[in-house]
């Protein structure tokens, strides 16, 4: 009897492994940003500090990766959020996203880990109105939610682009990544347009890396340099940005890496690109 049994719960749990798993939720449509570009009037805009953090979206019942995919927060973390959809930003403060995304991709939360936590709201997605009351009706989000890690991003106006670069240049040299601009006369509109832009000392892109080049002198037996592909099929040469622990231990040939660059070149080239980080599976 003892054998039947086991061998009738294998063939259950063979048979729970052929079933399709459950697809990512869903999302309501994000708006992504395009680049600020000089001469565009900032005075027309709120502006707020870029936060470096993982985009997270509350469906009105749970938190979800830009992916769909779900992010297990703690149940007392969301007690108390509304029950409509929020684009924000689950942020740990500046320079510490490393250790944040630790964290959030985690199966089973830990409690003492999100009490640092704090989701940071910039938007509600297909709400009605202009930015501006978009602005106002999140103030009231958090004003009613009173939950100590839920707040707003400060939203500030700027009379000109000498103001906004000084602001920018503050932030930045406060080891923040940049500041964002969203048009205060805008409906809520999914997509990138020039209703959302960014503000940075950097671009960054996404290339796959299809070889590691070795080292030479001090790095001889370690990574040198990868060798990526680029989203058009060129490749470059990355050989700089990475830790020690990094270069002993680089990027898997296949995995998707984040890398920052200034610029680019007349031929469409990155211009001094540095490895950032490998992309989280968000």
């Amino acid at each position: 009897m003892r054998l039947t049994n086991t061998w009738a719960v294998s063939l259950f749990i063979a048979w729970l492994s052929l079933l399709p798993s459950a697809p990512a939720a869903e999302l309501p449509g994000l708006a992504h940003a395009e680049s600020y570009r000089a001469g565009i009037d900032p005075a027309p805009y709120w502006v707020s500090e870029k936060l470096d953090g993982v985009r997270a979206v509350w469906d009105g019942a749970q938190f979800r990766f830009r992916s769909g995919r779900l992010i297990a927060a703690p149940p007392w973390f969301t007690r108390g959020f509304p029950a409509r959809a929020l684009d924000g930003e689950l942020w740990l403060g500046r320079g510490r996203f490393e250790r944040l995304a630790g964290i959030v991709r985690k199966a089973a939360p830990d409690d003492a880990e999100w009490r640092e936590v704090r989701y940071m709201l910039f938007e509600l997605p297909g709400a009605e109105g202009d930015f501006s009351e978009r602005v106002a009706a999140m103030r009231g989000i958090i004003a009613e939610a009173a939950l100590p890690w839920l707040r707003a991003v400060e939203q500030f106006r700027v009379a000109d682009q000498r103001v906004l670069i000084q602001k920018f240049d503050e932030v930045v040299k406060g080891g923040g990544e940049g500041l964002m601009l969203h048009r205060a006369d805008a409906a809520y509109r999914a997509g990138r347009s020039d209703d959302l832009l960014k503000l940075k000392p950097w671009d960054d892109a996404e290339a796959v890396v299809v070889a590691h080049l070795p080292g030479n002198g001090k790095y001889a037996g370690k990574l040198g340099a990868l060798r990526v592909e680029l989203p058009d099929g060129r490749r470059i040469r990355i050989g700089s940005g990475f830790s020690d622990a990094q270069r002993a231990d680089p990027p898997a040939v296949g995995a998707t890496i984040t890398y920052r660059h200034r610029g680019r070149t007349a031929n469409g080239l990155p211009r001094f690109a540095t490895f950032l980080r490998v992309r989280e599976t968000f």
